[in-house]
């Protein structure tokens, strides 16, 4: 019996195999953060956290204060391992600075507070399917530099995204809160001024956990306290090279 022989073919371009540029298509607009494994974390270190939303009601007084509560609720949960410090809500993503154990406790603490996030705003809202457009980005802050430029980043973001419309803090944030405002001479703005918070914010209690960690309590203001009028610089993020995401 005569054998046929195997004759090797070379394959033409196509959508599969381990080679640079296979797999899905990038997404257009924003680049996604890359799956990678969480680096390690130092618990003096805090680190600037950021959620991307698939919807864009974050920023109303009819969900705000739902997200207020999964941050208060969060920081009630285990705060000797994971606590939100300050935070900033815009229409389709939050930022926040938080403080955190070691690496389990921030990517268990970030995870924990995502799922209930999703599952509160979806409920509220009435809607199904994914409600995160990535992966939460993370930055740790090494510096007492860094850390100043990231609390002007949050607090004042909404100035960022053209919603400050003559307020002196933003009223979907933290800042309300914040007691190192240079004008305000360690005194609170909702301390200062009590009407600042809308009814559809109560309640008036504060939702973040007292920074532990000496970088974000004490050291940042080696460069000097906040003023309230300070316009925030471009993010962090874009300056970083994708390789160097957490």
């Amino acid at each position: 019996m005569k054998h046929s022989t195997q004759l090797s073919l070379p394959l033409a371009a196509g959508w599969g195999g381990k080679r640079r540029g296979a797999g899905r298509p990038a997404s257009p607009g924003r680049g996604r953060v890359a799956h990678r494994s969480r680096p390690a974390h130092r618990a003096e270190q805090p680190v600037h956290v950021t959620l991307r939303c698939a919807c864009r009601s974050l920023r109303t007084q009819f969900v705000f204060p739902t997200v207020r509560g999964v941050i208060h609720a969060s920081n009630r949960a285990v705060p000797s391992r994971f606590r939100v410090v300050h935070f900033s809500i815009q229409a389709d993503h939050a930022h926040l600075i938080v403080e955190a154990r070691d690496r389990a406790s921030l990517v268990e603490g970030v995870r924990g507070l995502s799922i209930r996030l999703a599952r509160r705003v979806n409920q509220l809202l009435g809607r199904r399917g994914r409600f995160f457009a990535d992966r939460w980005h993370g930055r740790a802050l090494e510096s007492p530099r860094a850390v100043r430029n990231a609390l002007v980043y949050v607090l004042a973001n909404f100035r960022k995204h053209g919603q400050d419309h003559g307020a002196p803090v933003d009223l979907y944030s933290s800042a309300l809160y914040f007691a190192d405002f240079v004008e305000l001479s360690g005194c609170t703005p909702i301390n200062r001024e009590p009407p600042l918070l809308p009814r559809a914010h109560a309640p008036p209690a504060n939702p973040t956990a007292l920074a532990k960690s000496w970088l974000l309590s004490t050291g940042w203001k080696r460069w000097g306290k906040i003023s309230i009028r300070e316009q925030p610089a471009p993010s962090p993020r874009s300056r970083l090279d994708r390789n160097s995401r957490l």
